[in-house]
């Protein structure tokens, strides 16, 4: 019903299946953090699909293949699934993955 009437705007960026999980608004700066499979995105809020950054964070290969060989899923359970987009200061986020079943945080920094 929302495409039909126009009244709102799809994130094309999604194409590829990635399996969104958390959010973060910075309505301050009018942009939305996306925490996905393997990926996070940082969107404008006024046009989703302008400029978007998009930062590949996979968990390492090695992780990947001791998942596998646990008998996990290789497409389902063995990535690195972003889970937390936290602000950390007005320049940061602290952020944290799955990173196949070996958790992994880091710092972006925003500017």
């Amino acid at each position: 019903d929302l495409l039909l009437s126009n009244s709102c705007i799809p994130f094309l960026g999604s194409a590829e299946g990635l399996d969104f999980r958390t959010l973060l608004l910075d309505e301050e700066r009018g942009r939305l953090l996306i925490g996905a499979k393997d990926h996070i995105f940082l969107l404008n809020l006024v046009d989703l699909n302008k400029n978007v950054k998009k930062i590949h964070w996979p968990a390492a290969k090695e992780k990947v293949e001791l998942c596998k060989l646990a008998g996990k899923d290789a497409h389902t359970e063995c990535a690195n699934f972003i889970r937390v987009l936290q602000p950390y200061n007005r320049t940061h986020v602290y952020v944290c993955g799955t990173g196949a079943f070996h958790p992994l945080c880091g710092y972006i920094e925003l500017g």
